[in-house]
């Protein structure tokens, strides 16, 4: 473990010399363990979430949860559908979320992300500094060498804040309409073939 602990540092003080840093948040497990080390490192970090509008109402108290134990704010890019709401893995991760992902990168030289290679099988190969082919910038993944058991460790040994449906089986967690309990990234859009939501995809 503590190879991994400095592995996670020294990562992020390599992402801290960005200027234009940005923090992607969803206000899972991994993100708790990202944010415990990283604003002390990077304070000019920019903490993005970004809300489908279908969100689980635990998501949205985590979110409070993660402001008032961190003492950060996190900006919001909406990607709401009020024409078309989200109801199901048939409409969910349309562009509009891609499109506040865009609008998150805009003028961004670098981001970070809780991506870890045992999550599925498309993020096997995850690096922990690798070039964002689409952007042309930097992308950071400090967990990426991280063990379901090493997060979990880590949360539990500094007492940080998680979302609380990790407790009841959701490995993984997106939207309240096509997420379910199961290890891994199997629980979302469960009974469909798809593996992202289109932020990780090259």
């Amino acid at each position: 473990m503590r190879g991994l602990s400095d592995q996670l540092t020294e990562t992020l003080k390599t992402a801290a010399q960005h200027e234009r840093l940005v923090f992607l948040c969803s206000f899972q497990k991994e993100e708790s363990v990202i944010l415990d080390e990283l604003l002390a490192i990077a304070p000019q970090v920019r903490v993005v979430t970004i809300d489908t509008g279908v969100l689980f109402p635990e998501t949205l108290q985590t979110w409070k949860r993660f402001e008032e134990h961190y003492g950060v704010h996190v900006e919001v890019e909406d990607a709401a559908n009020p024409e078309q709401p989200w109801t199901g893995p048939e409409h969910c991760c349309t562009p509009l979320k891609v499109a506040g992902l865009e609008r998150a990168l805009g003028d961004a030289d670098a981001w970070i992300t809780g991506v870890r290679r045992d999550q599925a099988a498309t993020r096997a190969t995850a690096e922990l500094v690798e070039v964002d082919p689409k952007r042309g910038i930097a992308k950071y993944n400090p967990l990426a060498f991280w063990t379901e058991k090493d997060v979990w460790s880590r949360i539990f040994e500094r007492n940080l804040p998680y979302h609380p449906l990790h407790d009841s089986g959701y490995a993984s967690i997106g939207c309240a309409c096509c997420t379910q309990p199961g290890d891994g990234r199997a629980g979302r859009w469960a009974g469909t073939d798809k593996t992202e939501c289109g932020l990780h995809v090259v």
